[in-house]
């Protein structure tokens, strides 16, 4: 059940926790006892508690907040169970005429979460890396923080591995001989745009990570289970196809368009860890092909359910910003940042605010086995794949178990279920701080809404429903020129309602775009911040030390956010422009043009009212139905809260 969904409300009263406290008390008898009792006191006997308790051989009781004259009398030490002097004190207590009732306390077990010893886990699996694979369940190998992994563990405890799924690689080619590669190769979905044919096995070169990087990323999504070989794809029963697009001296619009539009009614999800130079001064997208065949991927592959384009955020550190990658801060695709197996960012991280959830990649620390596991060229395993590139297939993987357990999910759907059910686990940053936007869902600039859970996304969309349709509005533009300079920054704002009233109404938001035209007498000194009418900061672009551009700008670029997700759009929008750097600087912004996606009726809270509406029919209890609004309030916090 929902947490925070109350059947019992205020009204219930104190006759409905005494009834429950007796079923337990009835309940412990079979189970072990201790020697703490539950005590409740006659009206005129309740400032006598701890008289009572001594006088007993107890050495206190502490009245408890609920309920009425209720107490704990605990002993001096607590033992594992009730000694023989305890019955005798529960028998004595009884005749005593200021005792009202007396409860034993049942004994039982709770473990703390977060460690977990691998043997203990009821995951039996023969290939040699499986315990040195971390990101898939982390018991603390390689100096990393127990618990801090995919829970895939509870998705496959479901039967969810990944069948009938396919996932594209979209690289520098697969080694489909590959022993642990071989019997979940997609021979008919694979095919090499870089050698024309239909076979895209990697091309051997000196340099090793050029060709092993395909293979790599496959082994992350469908290596095979249980055959002594390197270690378990996190889909281990899903299909994986290569497609060979990387390869060549340069890249063309036609060579990613094709590789991106490749058989899109036989590929479910493609998985890119690549994109434009990760060097901190480029800006760069997708061209107008590819752009296209992206568009035509959403709206028409999967038979109309959309293709999942899986994207890596970038390894461009502190020095880059991946809403400055056209592909990563795409809206048609999933951008996946990453953390290493202590909590932590890794060091090659980029920040955006258009990145949806993390993965995993490498440890920090210089342990040989803290990399990602997984198959390497030629038969080969390895300890050692890592960087944002190590983090988009295991995002691949975990969509392909959610495919599984609802094939009918949409390319939007599959957004929605990350950001509900990614989770803050135990990632940190010393920079940038966890935070809630308007309607209560936690992100984070570097780590978007959190971790993906294998477990809780297979769950959540056994149960999905559909999202409703999506709309388009154009919120507002400013066209006039507007100067600024180092020490002064520029403040703009544009007040919508949303296109309310007009057949494109956004009232929930899914995406927000600010497409901004502006040049700088050096860009890459530039910080752009948007906050939305209910007050949350997306920073769209952070200060890129190496860009040293003075002409090219900004033209009508696409800044993306997804932290205001699920907030109403309605009010004002600030934009704040400004430099930060050593150098004076001066600078123009020409165009602010304020883009909305999103939904009119809203993706959850309809369902909430109504289950919420039907279980009140059942129940006939006229007293519940004045709660309805605070029960609906109480799941909504529920359902957008993360477990810290």
């Amino acid at each position: 059940t929902m947490r925070g969904y109350s059947r019992y409300g205020t009204a219930v009263g104190f006759m409905v926790l005494l009834n429950a406290l007796l079923i337990f008390a009835t309940q412990a008898t079979e189970g072990v006892l201790t020697d703490h009792l539950l005590v409740q006191l006659h009206e005129d006997a309740q400032n006598e508690a701890h008289q009572v308790a001594t006088q007993h051989g107890l050495q206190s009781a502490r009245k408890l907040p609920f309920g009425d004259g209720l107490f704990h009398f605990y002993p001096q030490e607590t033992s594992k169970r009730r000694s023989k002097r305890s019955t005798r004190i529960k028998q004595s207590l009884q005749k005593d005429r200021r005792v009202k009732k007396v409860f034993e306390q049942e004994g039982f077990s709770r473990q703390k979460r977060g460690y977990r010893n691998i043997n203990d886990i009821e995951v039996n699996m023969s290939d040699p890396l499986f315990t040195k694979q971390w990101y898939l369940i982390n018991t603390g190998q390689a100096d990393g923080t127990p618990g801090l992994d995919l829970n895939v563990a509870e998705a496959w405890a479901l039967g969810y591995t990944g069948k009938g799924v396919t996932i594209a690689i979209m690289d520098d080619g697969i080694d489909y001989l590959h022993p642990d590669l071989a019997s979940n190769y997609n021979a008919d979905a694979s095919y090499d745009f870089s050698s024309n044919d239909p076979f895209p096995f990697p091309r051997y070169t000196d340099d090793w990570f050029n060709s092993s990087h395909g293979t790599r990323c496959a082994g992350e999504v469908s290596a095979a289970a249980n055959n002594n070989i390197c270690g378990v794809g996190v889909a281990y029963n899903s299909k994986v196809a290569g497609i060979r697009m990387l390869d060549q001296p340069f890249m063309t619009d036609i060579i990613e368009a094709s590789s991106i539009s490749h058989m899109p009614q036989d590929i479910d999800i493609y998985s890119a860890s690549w994109g434009p130079t990760d060097d901190g001064k480029t800006v760069d997208g997708p061209r107008e092909l590819t752009l296209q065949a992206m568009a035509d991927g959403v709206n028409k592959g999967r038979g109309g359910k959309g293709s999942i384009y899986v994207w890596a955020s970038g390894d461009g550190g502190s020095y880059d910003d991946c809403n400055c990658d056209g592909y990563a801060s795409s809206m048609w695709t999933i951008s996946i940042n990453s953390a290493i197996n202590d909590g932590r960012t890794a060091l090659y991280d980029e920040s955006c605010s258009s990145t949806l959830a993390s993965t995993f990649s490498n440890g920090r620390k210089r342990n040989p086995e803290a990399g990602v596991a997984t198959t390497d060229l030629y038969g080969n395993c390895t300890l050692r794949h890592s960087g944002t590139s190590a983090a988009a297939p295991e995002a691949a993987g975990v969509f392909a178990l959610a495919l599984e357990a609802n094939p009918n999910l949409t390319w939007r759907d599959m957004q929605h279920l990350s950001v509900l059910t990614s989770k803050r686990n135990q990632l940190h940053d010393e920079v940038h701080q966890w935070r809630r936007n308007g309607v209560g869902l936690e992100f984070n600039h570097l780590f978007g809404y959190g971790v993906l859970d294998a477990g809780g996304m297979v769950k959540m969309a056994n149960e999905w429903k559909t999202v409703p349709e999506r709309f388009h509005c154009v919120a507002g533009s400013i066209q006039e020129a507007h100067k600024f300079q180092s020490g002064n920054k520029l403040v703009l704002a544009i007040t919508t309602e949303a296109c309310q009233g007009k057949d494109n109404f956004v009232r929930y938001l899914e995406h927000v775009q600010a497409v901004v035209t502006v040049n700088a007498t050096r860009r890459g000194d530039l910080n752009i911040n948007m906050t939305s009418p209910m007050g949350t900061k997306s920073i769209l672009l952070s200060r890129r030390p190496r860009d040293d551009d003075s002409k090219v700008g900004f033209d009508k670029w696409p800044f993306m956010t997804t932290h205001t997700w699920g907030e109403d759009p309605r009010g004002t929008w600030v934009l704040e422009v400004g430099f930060r750097g050593d150098q004076p600087q001066r600078g123009v912004l020409k165009e602010w043009t304020l883009m909305l996606h999103g939904t009119q009726s809203a993706p959850y809270i309809d369902q909430i009212v109504r289950d919420y509406q039907s279980k009140l029919a059942m129940s006939k209890k006229e007293e519940l139905e004045e709660e309805l609004d605070e029960a609906v309030e109480r799941s909504l916090k529920s359902l957008m809260s993360k477990n810290n």
